[in-house]
């Protein structure tokens, strides 16, 4: 199953509907046969520009993130769900490439940095580019005093 991030931003509300509110998201998400890996709480935050939704202007907003594994098909209907959730202020799912193991490169790091590649491609590239100051004013002689 493909890797999500669902980030989330609630209406302003006590602790308890909070909660409610992050337990129906979740929900909805394990009963499309998604699995949560994290949940983090960015806290509550001024909105970046007045928020209108479900009939409300919104200033401030508590910020979740979701992570999530799940099927393809489940991102059309939690959209939708989001979108008719009244505590929902705004949502987006975005798709999360899977991380990619680094390569070591323990040998090429303890060498001297004169000996390294991406050490002797810097210094090709420095010297590629080097320009020598040209006198581009158009007389045929330097106008101040050398």
């Amino acid at each position: 199953m493909p890797g999500y991030e669902l980030a989330l931003l609630l209406r302003t509300m006590p602790k308890v509907e909070t909660v409610n509110a992050l337990k129906r998201a979740a929900g909805s998400i394990f009963e499309r046969g998604g699995i949560i890996r994290q949940i983090e709480n960015l806290g509550h935050m001024a909105t970046p520009y007045k928020m209108r939704n479900h009939g409300m202007v919104h200033k401030q907003a508590s910020y979740f993130i979701f992570r999530f594994d799940g099927p393809s098909s489940c991102i059309k209907y939690l959209t939708e769900e989001y979108d008719r959730d009244l505590d929902v202020v705004r949502q987006r799912i975005f798709k999360v490439e899977a991380d990619k193991t680094p390569e070591c490169t323990l040998d090429e790091e303890m060498k001297p940095p004169p000996y390294r590649l991406e050490v002797q491609q810097m210094i090709e590239e420095g010297r590629k580019k080097e320009k020598k100051f040209q006198y581009n004013s158009g007389f045929d002689y330097y106008p101040f005093q050398k």
